[in-house]
């Protein structure tokens, strides 16, 4: 058995963790399950809600936590019972709705056990497939009727848009000002709106205290701009070598890109005390 050196990794997951293909890369899985057996803790933070990334955990064979919806919702792998939950108003999740209706984009409303949508669309069937979770279409009024008449209060809003169009929807979203929102980018097409409260960063907090390992003994590792707030708040921030070239600015950027089998060299270089310490 070899000694611990960084007590906590915490992994993003798309991007990260696993490869373009859906698929752990078997290095990642192996060297993550040596890392847990040998007294290492290891948890995954991701954007994704808990029913989208709680199974992957499992296929890791994880328990204990991991960080969902940018932090929002923290789960228990084991009970599927969150130790964590926040959300936006119903009032102000309306506000996001109308916005990104006005600038007419495929939007998503998460609540708790499902997600809304307002566009029945390949970019639905592909986010179906990457989540394995079917949305709730509403194509029959504004999804943003919708939620004001059912008083979803939603853990945070997404727009699916071509890569190219990412930074302008961005800064269109931002410029609104929405009370206590953020607005983040979890993968090249995939802008973000979520409760400024919570964050990768708060998640990674809470896990720190959470396992008992203090976070200056915490890594994080991520590839995108909502990867930002857990780099900065860690003891150690890394950044695969696909990442977003902003990222890479405020981490220590790793050999391998995901599809290489990044989290295999972070155990490996950070996890482990050297041999003669």
């Amino acid at each position: 058995m070899r000694k611990i050196n960084y007590g906590l990794i915490v992994s993003d997951f798309d991007g990260t963790l696993v490869s373009e293909n859906g698929n752990i890369p078997e290095k990642n899985k192996s060297a993550i399950a040596e890392y847990v057996k040998d007294g290492g803790k290891f948890a995954i933070s991701t954007g994704r809600l808990h029913y989208g990334i709680v199974p992957r955990a499992k296929e890791l064979g994880l328990r204990g936590a991991v960080s969902c919806c940018q932090g929002a919702v923290i789960m228990d792998i084991e009970s599927g019972k969150p130790l964590l939950n926040g959300v936006l108003s119903n009032e102000v999740t309306v506000q996001i709705c109308r916005k990104m209706e006005e600038l007419q984009l495929h939007i998503h409303v998460y609540g708790f056990d499902e997600f809304y949508c307002n566009k029945n669309d390949e970019a639905l069937r592909f986010y179906e497939r990457l989540v394995g979770k079917k949305a709730t279409l509403i194509t029959e009024e504004p999804l943003s009727a919708f939620v004001k008449e059912t008083g979803i209060q939603a853990y945070k809003l997404l727009t699916i848009v071509e890569p190219q169009r990412a930074e302008g929807i961005m800064q269109a979203l931002a410029k609104e000002n929405f009370d206590g929102c953020v607005v983040t980018k979890s993968a090249d097409f995939l802008v973000e709106v979520i409760n400024a409260n919570y964050s990768k960063g708060t998640a990674v907090e809470f896990l720190s205290k959470y396992y008992s390992v203090p976070l200056e003994k915490t890594i994080a590792v991520g590839d995108q701009l909502n990867d930002v707030p857990m780099i900065k708040r860690a003891g150690l921030g890394l950044a695969v070598n696909n990442a977003d070239e902003r990222l890479k600015k405020e981490a220590i950027v790793l050999e391998s890109t995901n599809e290489e089998g990044a989290i295999a060299e972070v155990i490996e270089k950070y996890g482990y005390m050297e041999e003669g310490i």
